[in-house]
């Protein structure tokens, strides 16, 4: 029991930092994203105007939100799920399927992350966004971020590395969640305790 909490410990105490800061950054995404539907909506039907950029930034943003949110709602057991089975058995017998499930969805991570790393060094992660420029331009920061410039001027094309990264990032948290998952899963089966994982809801409200 002893090696199982020890084993648990520095996958939860990630877990909790991490996915805190990654729920911050998305919330910005989703407000960063509803920001640019919002501008294109106006040039479009008010001005009759449409950009070029505001929707291609709006799926960059939801992109990462998606990315950051997904490892989160993994691990509070945020997904829909069809849990009938599980609750209809007993409680050990339950457990024991769970954690067969969970190995299962470890093995379908791996593969997941194996898939992003292949998107962001691969062929396809060579492209850059038609629309999406960041600055930089002449200074080395683009080159060194895979970003290519954009003639003499100041910006450099966002790569469409960037946007893969977010699905390389989601699915590996998802992997490090998923086998804290299992520790506690495999703490429980064995009379042990662990933390809840959902807050409160004074907890929610304090933040």
């Amino acid at each position: 029991m002893a090696l199982l909490n020890g084993l648990l410990w520095p996958f939860q105490t990630w877990n909790d930092y991490v996915l805190r800061i990654g729920r911050a950054i998305s919330l910005v995404a989703i407000a960063l994203m509803v920001l640019a539907i919002l501008i294109q909506v106006f040039f479009r039907y008010a001005l009759n105007n449409a950009l070029p950029w505001p929707d291609e930034a709006a799926r960059f943003m939801m992109l990462w939100m998606m990315g950051l949110m997904a490892p989160m709602a993994y691990r509070i057991g945020g997904f829909v799920a069809i849990d009938m089975l599980v609750e209809a058995l007993p409680k050990t017998v339950g457990s024991l399927l769970n954690l067969v499930l969970l190995t299962i969805s470890g093995f379908v991570l791996v593969m997941a992350v194996q898939i992003g790393w292949g998107e962001i060094t691969g062929f396809s992660g060579k492209f850059a966004t038609s629309s999406l420029f960041v600055p930089g331009n002449g200074t080395g920061i683009c080159e060194a971020l895979g970003a290519k410039g954009v003639g003499s001027g100041p910006w450099c094309r966002v790569p469409r590395s960037w946007m893969m990264l977010s699905f390389f990032l989601g699915m590996l948290f998802m992997l490090i969640v998923n086998i804290e998952l299992i520790l506690r899963t495999l703490i429980t089966l064995l009379g042990g305790e662990v933390k809840d994982l959902i807050e409160s809801d004074d907890e929610t409200l304090v933040e």
